[in-house]
């Protein structure tokens, strides 16, 4: 009797945010090295179903780094890299949408299918979802100091959004499984970093949040403490003291963009947490970092 009278008070605390959510759209980030865990996975999937029995929106973009590193390996494409940035020619670009809007894309479809939900696999391409634009980088010359242009190729960032196939499909009670390629105007195929691909879905459809699963608590204070609520004028902040570094600060760029955007809030949480996800959304506690312009 104790733990269901516990179990009943969780799902009492959890009430007020259910009705609070009902009908939004909840854009999450899954990353690559989270789906190489058979019990991550399935506990995903599990989440992800429930916030959908819910009445929430979910709609999950994937990443899959590591799987390609292994797939080009196996294939002996040769993979190089400027200034730790992938360099994306179009045997890599083949591989990347291989991988992504194939294996992947579908394993994560049948997990939400074993967990008694519904989803749907795209791309960037499907219904014209994300129109992708080549990524322009430079770099600077440590023994000169000029600055010189990066050829990265076919690694894009989108400039257009057009969400009516995300939304058909969540009218259709259908969890939207979105592989982060996409085609540019000039017909090309583009392989976008799946926390840029998701920042620009959360802003497009206003998304009440975004979130980034990651394989660290959320965002530490120069203590080790964890920072639960950031603006992004604190984000400013640390970044220019130096608390925040290193890839932390493109994950949190694509939060500020997000919130700045149109999104609610976003939210940067250690997937590695079993139910994260519910902890932060349904708990008094949270369980990250939650970023907002308040």
């Amino acid at each position: 009797m104790h733990e269901a009278s516990t179990k009943a008070q969780t799902l009492i605390e959890a009430l007020p945010y259910f009705q609070r959510y009902a009908g939004k759209s909840f854009v999450v980030k899954y990353g690559g090295n989270a789906m190489g865990d058979e019990d991550a996975a399935r506990e995903f999937a599990e989440d992800v179903v429930l916030l959908k029995a819910v009445g929430i929106n979910p709609v999950v973009v994937h990443g899959g780094g590591p799987q390609i590193g292994r797939m080009l390996e196996k294939l002996g494409v040769e993979t190089q890299f400027i200034d730790g940035l992938r360099v994306t020619d179009k045997a890599t670009a083949e591989v990347a949408e291989m991988v992504l809007s194939g294996a992947i894309n579908k394993a994560l479809v049948s997990s939400i299918a074993r967990a008694g939900g519904k989803a749907v696999g795209i791309s960037g391409k499907d219904g014209g979802l994300v129109t992708a634009r080549k990524v322009e980088r430079t770099t600077k010359d440590p023994e000169s100091n000029i600055e010189r242009a990066l050829d990265l190729g076919f690694v894009g960032e989108p400039c257009a959004v057009d969400t009516t196939i995300i939304e058909t499909a969540t009218a259709a009670g259908m969890i939207p499984i979105v592989a982060p390629i996409a085609a540019g105007e000039d017909g090309h195929t583009y392989n976008i970093n799946a926390d840029t691909m998701a920042g620009a879905l959360a802003a497009a459809l206003g998304a009440a949040r975004l979130l980034l699963l990651t394989d660290v608590p959320g965002v530490l204070g120069k203590d080790g403490a964890l920072l639960t609520d950031l603006t992004p004028a604190d984000i400013a902040t640390l970044r220019a003291d130096g608390t925040i570094s290193g890839g932390m600060i493109p994950k949190l760029e694509t939060c500020v963009a997000a919130v700045e955007a149109g999104c609610e809030a976003a939210v940067v949480l250690d997937g590695r947490i079993p139910h994260a996800m519910l902890l932060e959304f349904f708990t008094q506690r949270g369980a990250g970092t939650l970023i907002s312009a308040r």
